[in-house]
């Protein structure tokens, strides 16, 4: 999609949700438009759902996101964002009196029709989803390695093979927790470079030379699940204070209260409980895996598109950081990713069978990067308004989910799944039979249930991707 073509989807886009004065916030996620507005109820969904390059539709707590696909959310949402700042579309910044009263009472009624589970959920996805850029790096850096030492082990060695650990491993050893620290401070109210700080005295080598209870310290104990505990508890203290610290006193206080109470409480409550709780998910999915096999493999591949289609399942990227932290690699992430070979499988079926000409399209747009493992407009264009293609799919995930699971493939790192995945995974291989299965169950299971595509028009017809 050019540039003008961004531009004019942008501009669609501002119209069909209300115009530039009901729009409050613009931003992007890897194949979403997200959109906070002042009034819910005014966007036209049908006429949304059918623009060009629009593959559906979701409304999740207080966000209005239209799906458009990788590569595209982030410039059609530059694109918007430009044409609100020419127009001075921001409604909170014209109104005057009573209606930015009315704005506020409005926003604050769509922010309380969330869930607190959903509200949770987001807060954490927040608080990882920026770092997933360096997981994917890192991820590929050591998938990259490990392929390379099969073929020559004394590459580990080298000089270049050294400087691709140290890079591949860099995140885990050096940077998550603080990232992890700032972003939850900024999430929860807190000021984000003391909950970096309060992180680095969670992973500080230091930590090895104190002794308690007769045993050293381990630094790093509890990994991310210490630090969200800490700082989530701090940033609630740091909020109190701001209420009775005066003024004049706030820059000397509060970051002496937060660091010397947040410090101790690290080390005498937050780490021995952080760390209990990490290695009990640790053990529980590895348990899970070891023991359950491939019936693990099946229930959990099959349930992974659910909880994407209900948007939680965000709330497992601190689990598979864990998994990273604790194992070296992560054994739960293949298991999942087949959900998307299952969309794949089903969306190939779906193109043969149908004659709609509208679905014909969005599948030709949205399988490729489906191939490459971004689901999100598969499920939404195709397999979850066919709902039995929906069921086909995650009939195909588990089919592969169950084969990886049983081979005992795990991944270097997450959030690169589809093809690439193999890229990142213990056993290349192996990650691409499971992948195939997937396909192929997807496939057959979807000519099997067969779907009903009543609900696209052809070209000439008003049409709608949900």
């Amino acid at each position: 999609m050019s540039q003008d073509k961004n531009s004019i989807l942008a501009a669609k886009i501002i119209e069909l949700v209300g115009g530039a004065e009901n729009i409050t916030q613009a931003v992007n996620c890897m194949t979403r438009v997200r959109l906070s507005l002042a009034d819910y109820s005014l966007p036209n969904k049908a006429e949304l759902k059918a623009l060009e390059g629009v593959l559906g539709i979701v409304e999740q707590g207080s966000q209005f996101q239209v799906i458009v696909g990788p590569g595209k959310a982030g410039r059609v949402t530059e694109a918007l964002n430009a044409q609100l700042g020419a127009g001075g579309a921001k409604k909170s910044a014209q109104l005057q009196g009573n209606d930015i009263a009315i704005e506020q009472r409005k926003a604050l009624k769509a922010q309380q029709a969330q869930s607190p589970f959903n509200a949770f959920v987001k807060k954490f996805a927040n608080i990882f989803l920026p770092i997933i850029p360096a997981f994917i790096g890192c991820g590929l850096l050591q998938g990259i390695l490990s392929i390379i030492k099969d073929f020559d082990p004394a590459f580990a060695h080298t000089q270049i093979g050294l400087i691709l650990a140290l890079l591949g491993q860099g995140l885990y050893l050096f940077g998550l927790n603080l990232f992890v620290g700032v972003n939850t401070a900024k999430e929860f109210g807190g000021t984000p470079i003391l909950g970096g700080m309060l992180a680095t005295v969670i992973s500080s080598p230091a930590l090895a030379t104190i002794t308690m209870h007769g045993a050293p310290l381990t630094p790093g104990r509890g990994g991310v699940i210490a630090v969200v505990i800490l700082v989530i508890l701090m940033s609630w203290v740091e909020k109190k204070l701001r209420k009775i610290t005066p003024e004049s006193l706030e820059l000397f206080i509060i970051p002496l209260v937060v660091v010397f109470v947040g410090g101790l409480a690290s080390i005498y409550v937050i780490q021995p409980i952080g760390g209990a709780v990490a290695d009990g998910i640790a053990v529980f999915f590895m348990y899970l895996i070891n023991h359950g096999g491939a019936v693990a493999g099946f229930i959990m591949g099959g349930l992974f598109l659910p909880l994407v289609m209900f948007g939680v399942h965000q709330g497992l990227i601190p689990i598979h950081v864990e998994l990273m932290q604790k194992l070296g690699s992560n054994p739960l992430f293949p298991i999942l990713a087949m959900a998307g070979g299952g969309q794949v499988g089903s969306a190939i079926a779906v193109y043969i069978k149908t004659d709609k000409v509208k679905l014909k399209r969005v599948i030709k747009a949205a399988a490729p990067v489906g191939v490459l493992g971004i689901g999100e407009p598969l499920i939404y264009g195709v397999t979850l308004p066919l709902r039995r293609s929906f069921v086909a799919a995650c009939l195909g995930g588990a089919f592969g989910g169950a084969v990886v699971a049983g081979l005992h493939v795990a991944t270097y790192g997450f959030a690169i799944s589809g093809l690439l995945g193999m890229l990142i995974a213990t056993k290349p291989i192996e990650y691409l039979i499971g992948l195939i299965v997937a396909y192929v169950f997807g496939f057959i299971f979807t000519m099997i249930l067969g779907f009903d595509d009543s609900i696209y028009a052809d070209d000439n017809e008003e049409a709608s991707v949900i």
